[in-house]
């Protein structure tokens, strides 16, 4: 069994030439063929920068498919009682059997709010668990979130894959804490440095997927299909059920 997925920071839509434009994020993650998308900077309701949209629910219309969100920030309900929310998303080809939303605001006010996307998915009668996450650039805060997804990881009994905006670097402290526990697809099976930010001569790597030992990294790439669509470029994966 093959199960296509890419990690994608869409910053709320708006590409390199200041346009907030998600026909092209969805055009971007139709031409990458993945099956199961994290997304990272989405809006829901949020704000006039991206015209009050809900983001992630336009992205699974447009490309039919299942999706979830877990609010980082949540504002004020909007004059329809909506709330504001800005956060995790997860797009699916496969049906998402639950998801829940987790907290990383621990330790007191942030600058920006974080959140943990938890999702179990049926790919076909088998039971995967996705995680969506974009943690702080706080290392202190790092430290912590890094040590909350991995509690919740070591609770689940399901093939487990977690990808994001991680804001870390490979050989850092929290990258060794997540390998001891999870594999890094990259390592696995990129070629090249795997940097995805900025999306124009990249040189840093911030986005990540990591595996549980159950699934196989059969390749990854960082996809440079459309590179003004966002501030980061995606990366894409193809996991194979050992």
């Amino acid at each position: 069994m093959e199960l296509h997925v890419m990690t994608f920071n869409i910053r709320h839509g708006k590409g390199t030439d200041g346009k907030v434009d998600l026909p092209r994020i969805a055009a971007a993650i139709e031409q990458s063929g993945a099956d199961v998308v994290g997304l990272n900077e989405v809006d829901r309701y949020f704000s006039r920068r991206s015209g009050y949209e809900d983001q992630i629910g336009w992205l699974a219309k447009e490309l039919r498919m299942h999706h979830a969100f877990s609010p980082s920030v949540s504002l004020g309900a909007n004059r329809l009682g909506i709330a504001r929310q800005y956060g995790n998303g997860l797009l699916s080809r496969y049906p998402i059997a639950t998801h829940r939303s987790h907290s990383l605001n621990r330790g007191g006010k942030m600058a920006e709010g974080r959140s943990l996307l938890e999702a179990i998915i049926d790919v076909q009668g088998q039971l995967f668990a996705v995680y969506v996450t974009h943690l702080s650039l706080n290392p202190f805060l790092h430290r912590r979130q890094t040590d909350f997804i991995i509690g919740q990881l070591d609770r689940q009994p399901f093939p487990s894959l977690i990808m994001g905006d991680w804001n870390m670097r490979p050989g850092s402290k929290p990258w060794n804490k997540m390998t001891q526990k999870m594999d890094d697809v990259w390592q696995k099976a990129g070629t090249g440095n795997g940097d995805t930010y900025p999306s124009f001569r990249p040189r840093r790597r911030l986005d990540y997927i990591f595996i549980s030992r159950q699934l196989h990294a059969a390749d990854a790439q960082v996809v440079a299909i459309m590179p003004t669509a966002s501030d980061h470029l995606p990366l894409r994966a193809t996991l194979r059920l050992d």
